[in-house]
């Protein structure tokens, strides 16, 4: 295929709130691997926080690995899934195509060609980041059965949330966003997303998705729930134990407390969906100039050890970090 070894840079978690770029070097890719260049990535705040902060469970060592993971639970891992690049090598059909990859925070890496998406003509490699959260959304609104509800609120306005309410906006439902940062109010408005805080929040709804890994949201969503109503649980609380309020009107309104994760297929999808499909279709719905508004500025990878605390820390205000490599 041509082409040589080549020194990378890589971002590598080294302990509790820690981080460094490590060399590492690319060796010439292989018949059925291409060469990428980073273009940008993004950092998943709750996931990598968790890994900053030395919090995934023992437990969960296998079951959170990244598809290309480096190293090993809990130090030091090269960790990250929302990589886009372009392929310098490899295959005409791929070859100068803008892809995205489940790839960790790296300058440039060899990939197998049918571990890339190549990126819908015209899709923003910037925007193109967000698709493993789009694809996370997407399947909770199948677990959800979304297309199903009248009255859908989202309690949690991260990323995730923020994402899920604009794809149940687009099934032409009735949507509220919850979150106790009024500040979100302004996202949610560039996004067509009515907003409230907790205690001016809709109630009686007869669907209810929470992303805000909190213990004071789950207890928000169980509230807003109408009977026999479903509540989504889309947070990922790590290590951390999370107290349930399953008193009050839980039983006798009936209510359904669900679980989403994006591992799997939602089970209504399973039988005519893959995972390559649904990646394909989380792209497809980044076609949607409003997401920018999801992103704060962006940052220099080689910057990204020292500025590493202030973006993950939980009240720094950030949405979506994204990274850019040139």
């Amino acid at each position: 295929m041509g082409g040589g070894s080549e020194q990378a840079q890589a971002l590598w978690y080294v302990g509790p709130g820690k981080a460094e770029i490590r060399a590492e070097t690319v060796p010439p890719p292989n018949a059925a691997e291409v060469r990428v260049r980073a273009i940008a990535s993004a950092l998943s705040r709750g996931t990598e926080r968790l890994i900053f902060s030395g919090l995934v469970p023992e437990s969960e060592y296998d079951r959170m690995r990244a598809p290309f993971m480096g190293g090993a639970f809990p130090f030091p891992v090269k960790y990250g899934y929302a990589m886009v690049g372009r392929v310098e090598e490899g295959p005409a059909e791929l070859k100068n195509r803008l892809c995205f990859a489940l790839y960790p925070h790296q300058t440039v890496f060899n990939l197998a060609g049918e571990n890339l998406v190549p990126l819908p003509d015209g899709l923003p490699a910037e925007r193109a980041v967000l698709a493993a959260n789009m694809e996370t959304a997407l399947n909770a609104t199948w677990d959800a059965e979304a297309e199903k509800a009248q009255r859908i609120t989202v309690v949690g306005a991260g990323v995730l949330g923020l994402l899920v309410a604009r794809l149940c906006v687009k099934l032409g439902r009735t949507v509220a966003l919850v979150d106790i940062d009024r500040s979100r109010a302004e996202v949610a408005r560039k996004l067509g997303i009515a907003f409230a805080t907790p205690d001016a929040a809709p109630a009686d709804c007869d669907l209810v998705i929470h992303t805000s890994a909190s213990e004071a949201g789950l207890a928000t969503a169980l509230r807003l729930a109408a009977f026999e109503a479903t509540v989504l649980e889309l947070s990922w609380y790590g290590a951390k134990e999370v107290r349930v309020p399953l008193g009050a009107a839980f039983h006798s309104q009936r209510l359904k407390l669900v679980s989403s994760q994006v591992g799997h297929i939602a089970p209504s999808h399973r039988a005519t969906w893959t995972h390559r499909r649904r990646l394909e279709e989380a792209l497809r719905l980044l076609d949607d100039p409003a997401l920018d508004a999801l992103f704060a500025p962006p940052v220099a990878f080689c910057d990204l050890p020292k500025k590493l605390p202030d973006i993950l820390n939980p009240t720094s205000g950030v949405l979506c970090q994204l990274i850019r490599y040139n």
